[in-house]
């Protein structure tokens, strides 16, 4: 099965809104069931400081985090989402 990207760039505090915007147009141009089932994750600057708000966004279904990954804090940012 192929697997196709899209990549958008924006600020920190424009995530939930570019989520939304990218789940809403997968439902109008696809469908409901694919906008529902496509996990649109936040590639920004991730750290244990913003994690568990994002994560509290409805729209954003994960992180796709870099250098905090080589951080002691990344154990929080991989508990944000419990």
């Amino acid at each position: 099965m192929s697997k196709d990207f899209i990549v958008c760039i924006y600020l920190l505090f424009q995530a939930q809104e570019v989520h939304k915007k990218l789940r809403e147009w997968l439902s109008k141009q696809v469908s409901d069931k694919v906008a529902s089932e496509t996990r649109i994750v936040y590639g920004g600057s991730v750290t244990a400081a913003n994690c568990v708000e994002l994560s509290k966004e409805p729209d954003i279904d994960g992180f796709l985090v870099g250098g905090a990954s080589l951080k002691p804090e990344f154990v929080q940012i991989v508990n944000a989402q419990k």
